[in-house]
């Protein structure tokens, strides 16, 4: 059995097909539960300009899917959106791994804050002072 992967896919669809957006989402969805896979979240997240021209349109409405799967329905995925006309761009990055090793540098931290003794004010006498203060206090004696 394959393990379940995390990917984050965004595509951009033409700016001119603005009610078929979220036919297209659905379609996608669909495609990627047909193949064994999870849709966790399928977020639109409007229109925005483009930072070049792609097909001579200036911008773009923009779509966030992430799916849980195997990586067999990314590669259908992939393909179905590289044959539609109406998807200008799209980009997947497997996210799975950034994932798992933010978590383990944040439980890494929560551990170090929580060995660390607490900072309260300056009752800790001479922890923090350098070398120049430590002088002037032993001359002024």
């Amino acid at each position: 059995m394959q393990t379940k992967r995390q990917y984050e896919v965004v595509f951009i669809v033409d700016p001119t097909a603005d009610d078929e957006v979220s036919k297209l989402t659905e379609s996608f969805s669909q495609i990627i539960t047909d193949q064994g896979g999870v849709v966790t979240k399928a977020e639109p997240m409007g229109k925005r300009q483009l930072a070049y021209e792609i097909n001579h349109h200036k911008d773009g409405t923009f779509v966030l899917l992430e799916i849980e799967g195997s990586g067999g329905e990314i590669a259908e995925l992939e393909r179905r959106m590289r044959v539609n006309d109406r998807i200008l761009r799209y980009l997947t990055v497997r996210v799975d791994e950034d994932r798992r090793r933010a978590e383990k540098l944040k439980d890494r931290r929560a551990r170090k804050a929580a060995k660390r003794p607490e900072r309260g004010g300056q009752s800790g006498g001479s922890s923090r002072r350098g070398p120049s203060m430590e002088f002037a206090e032993a001359s002024s004696e």
